[in-house]
């Protein structure tokens, strides 16, 4: 076995690459499909994805500490892919935007169930020395799944007539890498070693979050505060001319390179210190994001969506593995909910407010905005981790 990569590990990056492949074969789908086929207005597409993301973020603390609280990883992560992909064929059923959400919330319900406890999960499962390599290792799969998708979407959009696609049939494919992903589940991966169940009431963690913990979070708020969603990405790339086709195919490189090295940069963050690496991603964010403001021609669009692939691969798995490393075997599904579950909803805020500073500012403002937030943090990050001399 290569260090770092058990069998759970390996499995689970499986289970997350086809979960992710049948989601993002869905996501560039579903907004065309509520407004040309079910006739619903823009601002319920919106409505509907805020609020499929606000239950996922706020899923992702309870899921956390009720895994804590039962001392188990292994159900909430079967029940928590098993509604995801449940929620792929009943959009096949939808006659109205409602049904549209109401599958939207069970997915994202799923996702906000097991991302917490799986997380936990592959912690428990490999030793400490290699946490950067397994959860880069598990970044890597399920980016892969997500580079894959939107291709499968594109490859069976152009087998179908222009005027006329068959999304309900889209929809009941995507539920097969999705069923296949549960199996793998089920049969391959197991419970890691015993955790300790937290007592008292089913709310109370056993032990509480470290202040290290708190600050770490806190500084990395800062960058969360200017990391608004990928949307506005695309939507430069659309204001420079890009074809749905060229987004979806640029938005897929971006993927792929997260991809190919999110594995290696986890395993050289267990080298050099996974701050002193995450951080460094910080470093290419703001390059990334200042590249976006200034970007006049289109050359340079492929470019930037290349570089903010070298991001995703210092900073997203990394990150994970901090967390882990900031909490306990008995509270460390609880801090990966609150963690996560913050970013979620600093996400949402920063998206809300990229949006304003997009429409009442100028196009690049979002993205100078982004660019000092990450420069804030990674130096906020780089003074506090010196100052504790943290030695992972």
């Amino acid at each position: 076995m290569k260090a770092g990569l058990s069998r759970n590990v390996t499995f689970l990056g499986v289970v997350s690459g086809l979960t992710d492949i049948s989601s993002e074969m869905l996501y560039p789908i579903v907004p065309v499909f509520l407004t040309a086929v079910l006739g619903a207005p823009m601002q319920l597409v919106g409505l509907i994805e805020g609020v499929a993301e606000a239950t996922a973020s706020f899923v992702k603390i309870l899921g956390g500490r009720l895994s804590d609280k039962a001392g188990r990883r292994k159900p909430f992560v079967v029940a928590g892919y098993s509604l995801s992909a449940i929620s792929k064929p009943l959009l096949a059923l939808a006659a109205t935007w409602h049904f549209v959400l109401f599958s939207r919330f069970i997915d994202r319900v799923g996702k906000g169930l097991r991302t917490s406890a799986r997380d936990a999960l592959i912690a428990g499962s490999v030793e400490k020395e290699h946490w950067g390599k397994a959860f880069g290792f598990h970044r890597a799969m399920d980016t892969l799944g997500a580079a894959l998708g939107p291709l499968a979407a594109l490859a069976l959009l152009s087998s179908m007539p222009a005027e006329k696609p068959d999304f309900r049939f889209i929809f009941l494919l995507a539920f097969i890498p999705a069923l296949l992903g549960v199996g793998v589940l089920l049969y391959f991966v197991k419970e890691a070693a015993a955790v300790p169940k937290a007592p008292g009431a089913a709310d109370a963690p056993r032990e509480p979050m470290t202040a290290d913990f708190k600050t770490f979070t806190a500084l990395y708020a800062i960058f969360a505060l200017g990391n608004s969603s990928d949307v506005f990405l695309i939507l430069k790339a659309r204001s420079m001319g890009f074809t749905l086709t060229h987004v979806i195919l640029a938005y897929t490189g971006y993927n792929l390179i997260y991809a190919f090295l999110a594995s290696p940069t986890g395993w050289l963050s267990d080298k050099l210190g996974k701050i002193k690496t995450m951080t460094f991603g910080f470093f290419i964010f703001a390059a990334v994001y200042t590249g976006f403001a200034l970007a006049d021609k289109t050359w340079m669009i492929w470019a930037l969506f290349a570089l903010y692939g070298f991001y995703g691969a210092f900073n997203e798995g990394i990150t994970t593995a901090v967390v882990a490393h900031l909490s306990s075997a008995g509270n460390r599904a609880s801090a990966m909910g609150y963690f996560q579950g913050a970013l979620g909803f600093l996400t949402f805020a920063a998206s809300a407010a990229a949006g304003l500073l997009w429409d009442k500012v100028s196009p690049a403002a979002p993205f100078i905005a982004g660019a000092v937030c990450a420069l804030c943090s990674m130096l906020a990050l780089a003074v506090w981790a010196r100052s504790k001399k943290l030695a992972f």
